[in-house]
């Protein structure tokens, strides 16, 4: 289990094993989803979620419809 501490400002450092863990780096998004008595922390975009965004030849405007499917 890894510990942190909240500052008197409501602040923490997530932990370099834990940034690790996600992929996460400085200026990256995270999500949060509380779940009873926990919260789950994670990447807030997947790069798996678009698995074409780095075919740049393919895209267009009219792709971005198929965005939000």
């Amino acid at each position: 289990m890894i510990i942190g501490r909240i500052t008197a400002k409501a602040q923490t450092t997530i932990p370099r094993a834990v940034r690790m863990a996600l992929g996460i780096k400085p200026g990256d998004e995270i999500a949060y989803e509380i779940d009873g008595d926990r919260v789950i922390l994670r990447r807030a975009s997947d790069p798996f979620d678009k698995p074409f965004a780095s075919f740049g030849e393919w895209s267009d405007t009219l792709d971005e419809a198929y965005d939000s499917l």
